[in-house]
């Protein structure tokens, strides 16, 4: 299981939501690779993601993904996380 996190220079804010969703993994007993990524190279890093976690306002720029895009409204609330996590791969 690959699940990559997008943001616009992909150091920030997907590197914050990296760290918080392999908590949430541990936490839930799940395992995958985790990574962080910035939308210019998002084709490359996640042509083989079962899951691109990001929030809504890089969707589009995504483009086509067999990967389930998953939108994080908020990158610190553990529960949001949980949940959304668990009904894509759990």
């Amino acid at each position: 299981m690959k699940i990559v996190t997008i943001c616009g220079a992909g150091i920030g804010s997907s590197g914050i939501l990296k760290v918080n969703a392999e908590r949430v993994l541990q936490r839930l007993g799940l395992t995958a690779t985790v990574v962080a990524a910035d939308l210019a190279s998002v084709d490359r890093v996640a042509a083989d993601a079962q899951v691109i976690l990001t929030s809504g306002e890089f969707v589009e720029a995504i483009g086509p993904t067999r990967a389930d895009v998953i939108v994080i409204d908020n990158y610190f609330d553990s529960d949001e996380l949980a949940v959304k996590l668990e009904a894509a791969i759990g």
